[in-house]
């Protein structure tokens, strides 16, 4: 997303936030409006179109947007239509920007009724679960299966027992047909989890499971050195052999010993 788009989305999902918060556990059911309005954008190039052409004066924006999600609840409705009155740099942005503003506000339902822990502990079994199985993991993601074969693989997977929010993410990241790839979605749903906790995500492979002497003591020096809390997203793999991997954003520290012993092979070919 480019510039313009970017301070578009900023601004309208900090203008969007307090109303989701003030909804709190209710704020579900503003995604699941969200995700409504995302989805006739991306099935309709003429209503992508009205909705981000910036010389169409807001106003006739919000009468349009009424007259076709006038079963939605009315705060959505707004929502919609402040998005739409900004700028964008393409048609495209101003779904995507939506798409996250709806993953914001199933997040705070879940910060509200207390379970936003165990949405991104869950979130994060499943990632692993899938990276672990490739062919599950590519039966999901197989955009040429209808939505509802993906729906019933997706509720085999995660079982009756996960949260609502997380059953809701899932569903999403499995069906959507936004271009983002299954990976991708969960990825982004556990950064932003990390962010309602004010936390940043560090992606933490190592080949051996982590004392919590350990992952107190890595916690701690990974907040002095990004200056925050980190919510740590642990991987075991003991094809590293030893040592540690840490991603955090675009940030990556390796210091596994397969990575040195590869590096000393290319000094000694070359």
């Amino acid at each position: 997303m480019r510039g313009t788009s970017r301070v578009s989305q900023e601004a309208g999902i900090e203008a969007f936030e307090p109303v989701a918060v003030a909804a709190g556990v209710d704020s579900r059911l503003l995604a699941a409006g969200l995700f409504t309005v995302v989805d006739a954008l991306d099935s309709s190039g003429s209503l992508r179109r009205a909705l981000t052409d910036p010389a169409r004066p807001g106003t006739d924006k919000g009468t349009l947007i009424s007259s076709l999600f006038g079963e939605l609840d009315s705060r959505v409705q707004e929502a919609v239509a402040d998005f739409a009155s900004r700028r964008w740099w393409h048609e495209e942005d101003l779904g995507d920007a939506l798409e996250d503003a709806a993953v914001e506000a199933l997040l705070i339902s879940a910060q509200a009724d207390g379970s936003l822990d165990v949405v991104e502990g869950e979130l994060f079994g499943i990632e692993r679960l899938l990276v672990a199985n490739l062919d599950l993991y590519s039966a999901l993601d197989n955009r040429a299966a209808i939505p509802e074969a993906r729906i019933r693989l997706a509720d085999s997977l995660i079982g009756p027992r996960v949260s609502p929010v997380t059953k809701a993410l899932i569903h999403r990241a499995a069906t959507t047909t936004r271009g983002h790839r299954l990976a991708k979605n969960l990825a982004f749903y556990l950064r932003a989890a990390a962010g309602r906790r004010d936390r940043r995500l560090a992606r933490v492979t190592v080949a051996a499971p982590l004392s919590e002497d350990h992952r107190r003591r890595l916690e701690s020096i990974l907040r002095e050195r990004f200056g925050g809390d980190m919510t740590l997203a642990v991987t075991v793999d003991p094809s590293i052999v030893g040592g540690v991997r840490i991603q955090v954003g675009y940030e990556l520290v390796d210091g596994t010993l397969l990575t040195r012993l590869n590096d000393a092979r290319a000094q000694l070919v070359s």
